[in-house]
């Protein structure tokens, strides 16, 4: 099982039952309860449901308006603009004699924090945990959590209850670090009222929080996108459709003919006993010790005329962290997913009577991984309520996909890589409550295929602002900390075109701000425990944005790059107090390429005021890099000590 240090971050878990299947619809939605802040200075959107035609009162201090349930039983009332201030208490009453109430309620600036591990990272692991918590007690300060959940379709209701809590050292310990120690600057800074919202998940993709109304607008998601409707309707024609494309991908990296390939029934390969269902690092097998990768699982199962006739499920205890799995040859289910038991109906026909073959092929990319869990987790399960359980460790056989096969296709449907799962329940729930801004720290799980990451992130932050019916809300995108080991020569680095992807849909975005964090990372951990300075920097891009503060939110900014003679000069905007090099006399960090990849090569660097001058010396340059790398040493920094943001440029 996958285990993140410092940092006890919850495990995915597969698409949820909707939730309004799960209890029925309240008068008063729940992001409006005890302790809740509403955001000052706009019109203030309340919401809920009530029988269809039901007139209903909102009361908010001396503010009241009246509205009606449409046909759909849902309602929506504007109560006028209200400065900061409080607290109130928010009544809804029906005519038909219901009522809701929401006490001790703040008017200020609420903050929606988004994104994967290193914005759910909590207070409780940072540097200094025990004394920042400690010290946690604002009751102006409120919390809420948006549990993990996932759904094929946009929902209203929040499929697990929700919170607003006032921060207190219980409160805070489990909270996103980064949205804390950001909005803890904000409110020494304004002196209002602040609501956070956290809405985060580790190891997820983008895709997976941006809606469909964006994703439509993508063309490279089209296919994808008409698979995942296709999902909806009949999951089993949709794992068959995309197993096609896998096995496709997978005869394609590995070299296999059609017809050898491991989830067939007469597999070559060199097949050996399956030592036990621990992760596969620790069966004493040297070759595994240190292993990412993939590895193929078979086990037999021997079904009865009557048993292969009836509807049924293949059940699967967890894989870490995805796995794609066969019976009898045939493709039915893939999910990116750590710790979560798989469970993939079978379309009619794909069990046999007699001998049927069950291949999972799973894959690894990073600490522990193998197919885990428990016996009663493995079974073909009947719609009629019995089953067959599979083989335990002596029934199964394993052998190593070859070298360099690679990240595989993900299905639109997985929780933490597809399409708009998460979006629809945690995102889409919140409604159209109104919102100061949103702060976004994610991309590591991305840096895998970094292209096309910047239009990605611009969509999804034009739709959410469509949610929350603010064209200009301002967006904080934390660029990602350096993370893995330095080299000594310039390298090509997922994570270092994903910073420059960050920082280019923030350059586009006249409402973004960027806080550069390449400088506080941690070489051997990807959640860095330096989270105070996260949070300053997100603060400082709030202000610049939202509060009319004077200094640059991003720090150094590169406009462009232009020769002259020997010389490559890079103009910057945004230093603050003028570009200093720290512990040196020059800058260091620079390279210069050709247009081909891997012809990129260190250059000398000096300061010119505001701009750098870069040496060309022998060789092409066609493009100038800086700070590029996982985990690159940096030294450019502005007078208020920002770090210049990495970057790549073409050389006018």
């Amino acid at each position: 099982m996958k285990t993140l240090s410092r940092s006890a971050l919850a495990l995915p878990i597969l698409f949820a039952a909707p939730a309004a299947a799960q209890e029925a619809a309240p008068l008063l939605h729940p992001m409006f309860q005890d302790h809740g802040v509403l955001q000052r200075d706009r019109p203030i959107a309340v919401w809920g449901d009530a029988p269809a035609g039901e007139r209903i009162e909102v009361t908010l201090g001396n503010r009241k308006v009246q509205t009606r349930a449409g046909k759909d039983g849902h309602w929506r009332a504007d109560l006028p603009a209200m400065p900061a201030g409080g607290p109130y208490t928010l009544a809804v009453a029906t005519r038909g004699g219901k009522s809701a109430r929401a006490e001790d309620i703040m008017v200020g600036d609420v903050w929606l924090c988004s994104g994967q591990s290193n914005m759910e990272y909590p207070v409780s692991g940072v540097l200094g945990a025990a004394g920042e918590i400690g010290k946690a007690n604002d009751p102006d300060l409120r919390l809420m959590t948006v549990e993990k959940k996932t759904s094929l379709n946009p929902e209203r209701q929040f499929a697990t209850p929700v919170q607003w809590q006032r921060t207190t050292p219980d409160t805070i310990r489990e909270f996103s670090a980064a949205c804390y120690f950001m909005a803890r600057d904000l409110r020494a800074s304004q002196k209002v009222p602040m609501g956070l919202i956290d809405a985060t998940w580790g190891g997820t993709a983008i895709d997976a929080w941006r809606p469909e109304s964006a994703l439509a607008k993508d063309p490279t998601a089209a296919q994808d996108l008409a698979l995942l409707r296709t999902f909806r309707t009949d999951p089993a024609q949709a794992s068959r459709l995309f197993g096609e494309r896998w096995m496709a991908w997978y005869r394609g990296r590995s070299g296999d003919a059609a017809g050898a390939e491991p989830w067939q029934a007469e597999a070559p390969g060199d097949w050996q006993p399956l030592p036990s269902f621990d992760p596969w690092e620790k069966w004493g097998v040297a070759d595994l010790a240190e292993y990412n990768g993939m590895l193929w699982y078979r086990t037999e199962v021997t079904l009865t005329p009557e048993q292969a006739a009836k509807g049924a499920t293949l059940a699967l205890s967890p894989a870490d962290d995805m796995d794609a799995s066969f019976v009898n040859g045939v493709p039915v289910g893939v999910t990116y997913a750590w710790g979560v038991p798989r469970l993939y109906p079978l379309a009619p026909g794909t069990l046999k009577a007699g001998r049927n073959v069950i291949a999972v092929g799973v894959l690894d990319t990073w600490g522990e991984g193998g197919l885990t869990g428990t016996a009663d987790q493995r079974a073909i399960r009947f719609a009629d309520g019995t089953s067959v359980p599979l083989a335990g460790p002596e029934g199964w056989r394993w052998r190593r996909a070859p070298a360099g096969v690679g990240d595989p296709p993900h299905a639109p449907w997985e929780a933490i890589a597809g399409f708009s799962g998460i979006y629809n329940a945690m995102i889409a729930p919140i409604g159209p409550y109104g919102l100061r801004g949103a702060a976004w720290y994610q991309g590591e799980a991305n840096a895998g295929s970094p292209g096309g990451y910047a239009g990605k992130l611009g969509s999804m932050m034009t739709a959410w602002r469509g949610q929350f019916g603010k064209a200009d809300l301002p967006f904080l995108v934390a660029q990602l900390s350096g993370w893995g080991p330095r080299v000594p020569k310039p390298v090509e680095s997922g994570f270092a075109q994903i910073r420059d992807e960050q920082r280019r849909a923030v350059a586009a975005d006249a409402h973004a701000a960027l806080a550069v964090t390449v400088d506080i990372g941690d070489v051997v951990d990807i959640h860095p425990a330096n989270k105070a300075d996260v949070g300053h920097r997100l603060a400082r891009g709030a202000e610049a944005l939202t509060y009319g503060g004077k200094a640059s939110p991003s720090g150094p900014w590169p406009v462009e790059a232009r020769y002259e003679g020997a010389v490559v000069r890079v103009r910057f905007t945004g230093a603050d107090k003028g570009l200093v090099a720290y512990s040196a006399a020059q800058p260091i960090g620079f390279e210069l390429c050709g247009a081909a990849p891997g012809s990129c090569r260190f250059a000398s660097a000096t300061l010119s005021g505001n701009d750098v001058l870069v040496t060309v010396g022998t060789g092409a340059a066609d493009r100038v890099r800086f700070c590029w790398g996982d985990s690159p040493i940096c030294n450019l920094y502005d007078g208020t000590g920002l770090p210049a943001t990495p970057f790549e440029l073409p050389v006018r």
